[in-house]
């Protein structure tokens, strides 16, 4: 099984995605999206027979709020729910408050419209995701986030960030590298990873499922490739934005705007050099 949820993030369709996924304990989740999506999280999921209680493991890609904010306020309704996350992401599930004071600052009014309540995560329902998940090949990639882990099965990887953004059917591949952990080699080794797998299929959070999994990685490894160059260059914020979002095309452009992508993208690349540079 494998089915995409589409979260309807901000009411915009293909924005963010949760799977319903089996495993070798029942039904999971990869990834649920913020605490404003939750009701329709709720919604997608009774559209497939199940309802929140049904679902037994939820499979974390990272711990950015698109992927995982509404993980605190599921544990309270669902208490036997067990969460698999990277171990670099386990004490802010236990303790969202730095993420939470470092979001606010970046988002300032707009925290709550776009990511809603955090609440901690009992550290009793967390598991490691290394090795055997459920039944599920969990495997580190870092580069997008250290915390970032992808999830492999039966030709499926689970791809989270670490494949980039796709909103399906577009053919424009964003290399989503918002700050504060942006590591570029760590990156082209994690798509290395992903690679080696030869996974038939791609399960984007953002977004849909995509096939041609040669052709996206090589676009994947071609902008982050450029991007790199052009911030390691000197290239300011507005002329990036300007440079890069033409590429995305309006529709895709349109989807990657509300919570500034491209601009995101440039303050992450941007920190990745000068932690390289004041080395």
């Amino acid at each position: 099984m494998l089915e995409t949820l589409d979260l309807r993030f901000l009411g915009v369709e293909r924005g963010i995605a949760s799977y319903l996924v089996d495993t070798d304990d029942g039904p999971a989740l990869h990834d649920c999206g913020p605490a404003t999506t939750l009701p329709r999280l709720r919604e997608a999921i009774a559209e497939h027979g199940l309802e929140l209680r049904d679902i037994r493991h939820l499979l974390l890609s990272h711990i950015h709020f698109d992927h995982a904010g509404a993980v605190g306020p599921i544990l309270r309704e669902h208490p036997d729910l067990t969460v698999w996350v990277s171990p670099v992401g386990v004490r802010h599930l236990v303790d969202p408050s730095r993420l939470e004071a470092s979001a606010r600052r970046l988002y300032g009014a707009d925290f709550d419209r776009l990511w809603g309540e955090l609440a901690p995560v009992p550290e009793q329902n967390i598991r490691i995701a290394e090795g055997n998940a459920v039944g599920w090949e969990a495997f580190a990639t870092p580069g997008h986030a250290s915390h970032h882990v992808a999830y492999f099965r039966d030709g499926t990887l689970l791809g989270g960030d670490v494949c980039g953004i796709r909103a399906q059917p577009g053919r424009y591949v964003l290399p989503i590298s918002p700050p504060p952990d942006i590591d570029l080699e760590a990156w082209f080794a994690s798509i290395d990873a992903v690679a080696q797998h030869a996974p038939e299929r791609l399960a984007l959070t953002h977004f849909g499922v995509a096939t041609d999994v040669n052709w996206h990685l090589q676009r994947l490894r071609e902008t982050l490739t450029s991007w790199g160059e052009w911030v390691g260059g000197g290239m300011e914020r507005d002329a990036f934005v300007a440079l890069a979002r033409p590429q995305a095309g309006d529709d895709a452009a349109k989807l990657y705007d509300p919570v500034d992508q491209f601009g995101q993208s440039w303050q992450g690349l941007r920190r990745y050099w000068d932690k390289r540079e004041a080395v």
